[in-house]
């Protein structure tokens, strides 16, 4: 018996509220997993589906990029979020012609992203044209007709946007990039942008590479471990595993975050005895920092740890790393020494014994690795902030050593990987010089347009065509209103898609849903499976093979529908193997392994018991290929979020119920939210001050002042009809999940140097809401 497909949509009066849990995971996790995995596929394809997830010869979990252990791999290497993920993909419920016959666009448009995700699978390539009220089913031969004229007719290649999302394997994303480079741009959007872009920029600056440089097996060997700005417990479940393993080799655990979250509270593994009766207490101390203070408790601790190494010379400062290896050391101790840690306590909301207290372990600490997610990140500041968290790491010698580095937790599970197939629009001469030798194509130089860039060029009417491989683009991005009239004003809208979502609703002229296999799916060309391969967080790369009987015989692989599209476009005196690729994707990893840096001999070390990992040389060899051929010390003035009299700092989260824009169900059942997703929570104390009560039904309005213009008005906008529900934040701070509140996200509103929309630092007012007929 699978579970219906809701009738109705959310009834957010249903909301109710209880106490929020203290330990994530445990019996009521299992509980939930298998319920939603038996609810959608039935009870045989829950267990041969999920005994494969995560395991050698399966198929990697299209949820987070959390890597797998390098050892014994447990029955069940999924978590509670992981097993819903396969659950939605691999439903038996179908989105068919007739479900478009029946309902049309403008009244899918009406219903929530949480309902039309729920419809199920797409099962057939579907075509909205110019004046129709409903999607009509298209051979796929039409389809591709369709896309290559459209792209023909443009003035420019570059009116042409191509996004990508993270779900994407690394066999698509490399043949994805060769086409759009071979089309003749560089327009490469995608979901990066929007989220780790900060960290690239940052680490990239700072120590020549912008991905993580510690593995899997670094937990073990470190002993602190600062996780800030993120929430392993619903974001990345099975880091919980990761931190409780390094804490029973001896780590502590240090959780910087505006809210207390359950799963860096305790965790109870339901894979051992302990976790079934006490569980584990993961954060040793847990600092409640206010929205936007990271960057100055970054500064604070690089002062107090100068003022250490004073107390005590040569015991906190590695001066043989520093000396050999860094540059800018000296205008790094002179901006440190300078910090007030009483401008630092104002920011943080911390106090001095906190600072104190943290420095101390940092100090004396002999392997730090510091994490983090999107609370560091989409603040203006952000890239300044992972530079300032770097730096601490630099001075303590942390770089290159066994438990210790760099750690940003990339969210989907092949993000990562898509970057290093070429998925950027300003990937570097070298990667596009080896592209066109392989290929003997020549690929654009000028850089293309991120996510930000993209929306403005489609709202000034600088692009014409949107491309979706995967995602559902309306409801990532910032500034709903803005993103959704910038798609309406193309030409042609097309999505290569799982799943039902927003974005099929807000079309342009004409419309393009191209239904896909998913990682579940049984891959077959020409009757022989194929594999793909995915680049987890820490640069471990490894095959991903489906099993599953796709629920209609019309889906067509990611790489197929690249290589058929490209046939069309390009025909059949392009020098690129198209057909080739299409039915070997072995034919696609020597191509890769000819282009893409690390990548040797990429179809034997694939095929490794563990795949294998990518180059990181500051990791490898402490080499740092930046401008000054070592890892540099950044110096930035300190920026942080003072609160305006009568107004609120909101960042935008996910729900335990939700990964990304798929909304699994609505019950944020850690923080104690239960049927409901129109909720803002505020500490009881700004409730009261600002003269309403917990329950009060209000509206969120977002002020922004473009520092561009500073004289100018506030931009305003809002979104109606959120309950306040009293909740542990920071005084000055709110949170309430996203995509519903995006829409108060300016579009402009983004991180220096990163062009990442700030979406964890929204300046709001509430006011409250009046019903309107």
């Amino acid at each position: 018996m699978h579970r219906a497909a809701p009738k109705a949509d959310i009834d957010e009066s249903a909301l109710s509220v209880t106490t929020p849990k203290t330990q994530a995971a445990g019996v009521k996790a299992v509980t939930v997993a298998l319920e939603r995995a038996v609810e959608e596929m039935g009870v045989l394809r829950t267990a041969r589906t999920l005994a494969r997830v995560n395991h050698r010869n399966g198929f990697d979990c299209p949820g987070c990029a959390w890597p797998e252990p390098t050892g014994m791999r447990r029955p069940a290497e999924f978590c509670e979020n992981g097993a819903k993920a396969v659950a939605e993909e691999a439903t038996l419920r179908t989105v068919t012609p007739e479900f478009f016959a029946t309902h049309s666009v403008e009244e899918l448009a009406g219903k929530s992203g949480y309902w039309l995700g729920q419809q199920g699978r797409l099962t057939h390539p579907m075509v909205l044209r110019a004046g129709d009220t409903h999607y009509s089913p298209i051979a796929w031969d039409d389809a591709y007709r369709i896309i290559a004229d459209q792209l023909r007719e443009l003035d420019s290649p570059d009116e042409a946007l191509f996004y990508t999302s993270g779900r994407t394997a690394n066999e698509t994303a490399f043949l994805y990039q060769l086409l759009v480079r071979s089309y003749g741009t560089n327009n490469l959007p995608d979901c990066s942008n929007m989220c780790h872009e900060s960290s690239g920029a940052a680490l990239t600056a700072s120590i020549g590479i912008g991905k993580g440089s510690v593995s899997i097996d670094d937990f073990k060997k470190a002993d602190l471990i600062i996780v800030a700005g993120q929430n392993p417990g619903t974001n990345h479940p099975r880091m919980l595993s990761a931190l409780s393993e390094a804490k029973a080799h001896g780590a502590k655990v240090i959780a910087v975050n505006p809210l207390p979250e359950t799963g860096l509270i305790g965790f109870r593994d339901p894979q051992t005895i302990k976790g079934f009766t006490s569980g584990t207490t993961i954060a040793d101390d847990f600092l409640q920092i206010r929205l936007g203070g990271d960057m100055a408790l970054f500064q604070g601790l690089g002062k107090l740890l100068f003022e250490a190494e004073d107390r005590a010379p040569g015991t906190v400062m590695d001066r043989a790393f520093v000396d050999a290896h860094t540059a800018g050391f000296a205008e790094y101790e002179k901006q440190m020494r300078a910090v007030d840690l009483a401008v630092v306590e104002e920011a943080t909301g911390l106090t001095r014994p906190d600072l104190d207290r943290t420095a101390a372990l940092l100090a004396s600490s002999k392997a730090v690795i510091i994490c983090w997610a999107m609370g560091l990140t989409q603040q203006v500041h952000g890239v300044a902030t992972i530079e300032e968290a770097t730096n601490l790491l630099l001075v303590r010698g942390m770089i290159g050593k066994p438990g210790a580095g760099v750690c940003p937790v990339r969210g989907h599970s092949n993000v990562q990987g898509d970057r290093t197939m070429g998925i950027w629009e300003k990937m570097p001469d070298t990667f596009l010089d080896a592209l066109d030798k392989r290929f003997g194509i020549s690929s654009p130089r000028e850089h293309g347009w991120d996510t930000v860039d993209s929306i403005r060029a489609m709202r000034d009417g600088r692009a014409k065509v949107f491309f979706g491989m995967g995602g559902n683009f309306v409801s990532a991005t910032p500034d709903t209103d803005v993103t959704e009239a910038a798609l309406r004003a193309c030409e042609l809208t097309v999505h290569v898609s799982t799943k039902l979502n927003r974005s099929h609703v807000v079309h342009g002229r004409t419309a393009l849903i191209l239904p896909t296999l998913g990682r579940t799916d049984d891959d077959l060309q020409d009757g022989v499976r194929q594999q793909v391969s995915v680049e987890d967080s820490m640069s471990m790369v490894h095959l991903s093979t489906g099993r599953l009987q796709p629920v209609s015989d019309q889906l067509r692989s990611e790489v197929t529908i690249v290589c058929e599209l490209a046939q069309e476009l390009f025909g059949p005196a392009h020098p690129v193997p198209w057909a080739d690729f299409r039915r070997d994707y072995d034919r696609i990893r020597d191509a890769i392994a000819d282009v893409v840096p690390g990548c040797t001999d990429y179809n034997a070390k694939v095929r490794g018991r563990n795949g294998f990992q990518l180059p990181h040389p500051p990791r490898d060899a402490r080499e740092f290929r930046t401008s000054t051929g070592k890892a540099n010390f950044a110096v930035n003035d300190l920026h942080w979020l003072p609160v305006p009299a009568g107004r609120l700092i909101l960042q935008t989260l996910r729900s335990h119920d939700q990964y990304n824009t798929t909304i699994y169900g609505l019950d944020d059942r850690y923080r104690g939210i239960h049927n409901a997703r129109r909720v803002v929570l505020v500490n009881p104390e700004d409730i009261a001050e600002l003269g309403f009560a917990e329950d009060d039904l209000v509206d969120l309005i977002s002020e922004w002042t473009d520092e561009k213009s500073p004289d100018a008005a506030p931009q305003e906008r809002r979104v109606t009809g959120f309950r306040l529900v009293s909740y542990a934040t920071p005084r000055g701070n709110a949170a309430a999940y996203y995509p519903e509140t995006n829409p108060l996200v300016p579009l402009d509103h983004v991180a220096r140097r990163s062009n990442t929309p700030v979406s964890k630092a929204v300046t709001i007012r509430l006011e409250r809401h009046v019903h309107t007929a």
